[in-house]
């Protein structure tokens, strides 16, 4: 990547074209963009330390359970793309507006849940508002904020919000979930979305709508293809790899996706333009994005089920738990986002995937007789490290050159990318770790004859370390 790369100046449009929005509100413009994409953020892990009570209480069985996670992570990285759409053609903060409602109503409905396909359905739904608020969010820094340091600085509050969602949205689950039960993980989200919803007519200004239509076909082949992918994954897992619904689902999935990108080529209103990837340094962004959103989601989700299940934390514990590698990556992106200016975004990327690279390898030797402070808090905070110099500089780099009327787009390219990537991952990942579990337990019956200790088998399958 470039060295000095940063997004350029966008004219301020507002109500349609009308002037340009004032700038005595750039504190609480921030604080509600800031909000919202915390919300939508920590809500794809805030249910991970609620998720043992879930099943509890749900009955849901422990391929299913999945979904849960998955279900929200699905519908908002597919989707993403057909949000930012939106937000470019028919005003930014009305689609703003919208997707903060429907994710805010979704909660509402997910908390009264009663059963695993009403708790599901709500997550999608979840999923689909946050796909078109997050992009929406994203662009509207660049509307509001001039560029310079204002914008630097804005970018990296929204980089640290969303770097470190996951781990938030972990201490979060685990405080609420053991003070007022899992379904405050999800009503939560209600008062926090009233009141966005009411403050930003007053912070934040319209921009100009455009003509053009919605790529109807590329957004249906694009979740399609995603949720047949994952959905065969997940399959494989509670099945073989050679089942024929694992194959005809991988099999669709790769289809729908070929079609998709067949489909982009040809589009006039595609919804994801291809000439977007002309530019090496983006695409290098989108890609990174990706492995970040792999290894992120997935070390909260395996995380948390190891602390729980083989060190047998309490919800309460295991959120706590995450607070230091929480505060590192806001900090370390706060301190990122005053220097990239100076250093340029290569050297913090380079380094960061580095780091966190190493953090990873280090907390895959946990094992069942691991304690918090030796085996599992300094490669966590290796991690966070590693994340935190990541997030300001694929913001910034995203979002870099790209015409005024693409930075939905743009925006929702970069978010795509990292709850794609969590949600394959986290598919991928899961199917292995069953994987691995089940051959535990399989190798310790035939060997000794005597069955092997469940958190000895969970955490050879969560951490991928054999115990001693």
């Amino acid at each position: 990547m470039t060295g000095t790369e940063a997004p350029p100046a966008a004219p301020m449009q507002a109500g349609g074209g009308a002037g340009a929005p004032a700038h005595r509100h750039l504190g609480l413009a921030l604080a509600v963009i800031g909000a919202t994409q915390l919300m939508v953020v920590l809500d794809a892990s805030i249910v991970n330390v609620a998720l043992p009570s879930i099943q509890r209480a749900l009955h849901f069985s422990a391929a299913d359970l999945i979904w849960v996670v998955n279900g929200y992570t699905l519908a908002f990285g597919g989707l993403l793309l057909f949000g930012g759409r939106t937000g470019d053609l028919f005003g930014r903060r009305r689609m703003f507006l919208v997707g903060v409602l429907v994710f805010t109503a979704a909660s509402f409905a997910g908390g009264l849940a009663t059963s695993e396909v009403w708790l599901v359905v709500a997550r999608i739904v979840q999923g689909v508002g946050g796909a078109v608020t997050a992009p929406t969010a994203l662009a509207l820094i660049a509307d509001t904020f001039p560029e310079g340091r204002p914008r630097n600085q804005a970018m990296g509050v929204y980089a640290a919000l969303s770097g470190a969602g996951a781990a938030i949205g972990v201490l979060l689950g685990g405080a609420i979930t053991s003070g007022l039960g899992w379904r405050w993980v999800l009503f939560v989200n209600v008062p926090i979305g009233l009141l966005v919803v009411l403050a930003t007519p007053f912070v934040l200004a319209e921009t100009r709508t455009r003509a053009g239509r919605l790529d109807l076909p590329g957004a249906v082949t694009s979740t399609l293809g995603m949720t047949a992918l994952v959905y065969g994954l997940i399959h494989a897992a509670t099945s073989s790899w050679t089942d024929r619904w694992t194959l005809a689902a991988l099999v669709a999935g790769g289809a729908l996706l070929a079609a998709f990108v067949a489909l982009e080529a040809r589009s006039r209103h595609a919804l994801m333009p291809l000439h977007i990837f002309r530019n090496r340094n983006r695409s290098v962004t989108y890609g990174v994005i990706l492995a970040v959103g792999t290894a992120i989601f997935s070390m909260f989700y395996f995380g948390t089920l190891f602390m729980q299940d083989v060190l047998r934390f309490g919800p309460l514990t295991a959120g706590l738990a995450y607070l230091p590698p929480s505060v590192t990556i806001i900090v370390v992106a706060g301190v990122v986002s005053r220097l990239v200016a100076r250093a340029g975004t290569k050297v913090f990327l380079a380094s960061g995937c580095a780091i966190a690279a190493a953090g990873l390898f280090w907390l895959s030797r946990a094992h069942a007789g691991s304690t918090y402070t030796g085996g599992l808090l300094g490669p966590l905070l290796l991690t966070a490290l590693g994340m935190g110099l990541c997030f300001v500089p694929l913001t910034l780099s995203a979002i870099a050159g790209v015409p005024r009327e693409e930075q939905g787009i743009a925006s929702a390219l970069l978010n795509a990318g990292q709850q794609l990537g969590g949600t394959l991952g986290l598919a991928v990942l899961g199917a292995i770790a069953v994987v691995i579990t089940d051959h535990r337990i399989a190798s310790a019956l035939r060997s000794a004859g005597i069955p092997v200790s469940a958190a000895h088998a969970l955490g050879s399958g969560t951490a991928g370390a054999v115990p001693p």
